[in-house]
């Protein structure tokens, strides 16, 4: 993938978030899509040799809209300023509808790329499996994200929409107390995509999803035996 190509275009769609825009662009955006969807793939038939789950997982399905939602937003611009993916196995829900951990990578217009392991914000039934999860097995939560090749790739799980207090039907002086409080189980990092090769950015992906596998499956196992 022609990654300065993509950096330039996200770069130019941010200062002009127009579809009068978009629409003199587009050759160049179906371009870049079709080269995105090839690196897709190429994470796709990495990672599948890590998480066999991820085998037949449509790179095409994988991918994001580009087109923002912009019915109950204040801010009316038409298109996202990212090209993103997330990788979950074949025939589940969406991670939105609590289908599981995912694996999510995007890149921004300012030459970032993001990638990201676990599950934000599930609704509240999954929710509700991952807290009974860690009352069940807290210590095999707290492995799983304490792996030094983890913590290195991840350094920690992100508090965002954190609760204050321990939410109610939970103990509240119980050893995953903290824990029970969170909203999302996610983790984060960033690194600087401008310079590298689509090569070089499926390589970090895959080090770093592989690394993961520990938190990855331990979330698993509590969507599984929800659904089982």
């Amino acid at each position: 993938m022609h990654l300065a190509d993509l950096q330039a275009f996200l770069s130019e769609l941010s200062e002009n978030n127009q579809r009068a825009w978009m629409a003199m662009n587009k050759p160049r955006y179906d371009i870049l899509r079709k080269e995105f969807l090839e690196l897709t793939s190429g994470v796709i038939d990495g990672l599948k040799h890590i998480d066999p789950a991820i085998a037949n997982t449509n790179p095409a399905k994988a991918i994001f809209r580009i087109n923002r939602d912009i019915r109950f937003s204040h801010d009316k611009s038409p298109y996202k300023t990212t090209f993103s993916a997330s990788l979950v196995p074949d025939g589940r829900k969406k991670p939105s509808e609590g289908g599981g951990p995912a694996y999510y990578f995007q890149f921004n217009a300012q030459g970032v790329l993001l990638f990201a392991v676990g599950e934000y914000m599930p609704p509240s039934h999954r929710l509700k499996q991952i807290r009974d999860q860690l009352m069940a097995d807290g210590d095999g939560f707290l492995e799983a994200i304490s792996q030094p090749d983890f913590r290195s790739h991840f350094p920690q799980m992100t508090s965002e929409g954190k609760l204050v207090k321990v939410p109610r039907n939970y103990p509240a002086d119980h050893k995953m107390g903290d824990w029970l409080k969170y909203k999302s189980f996610i983790a984060v990092s960033e690194v600087r995509y401008v310079g590298m090769s689509s090569s070089e950015v499926i390589d970090q992906l895959l080090t770093a999803f592989r690394c993961a596998q520990p938190i990855i499956q331990w979330l698993r196992i509590s969507h599984q035996q929800a659904s089982g």
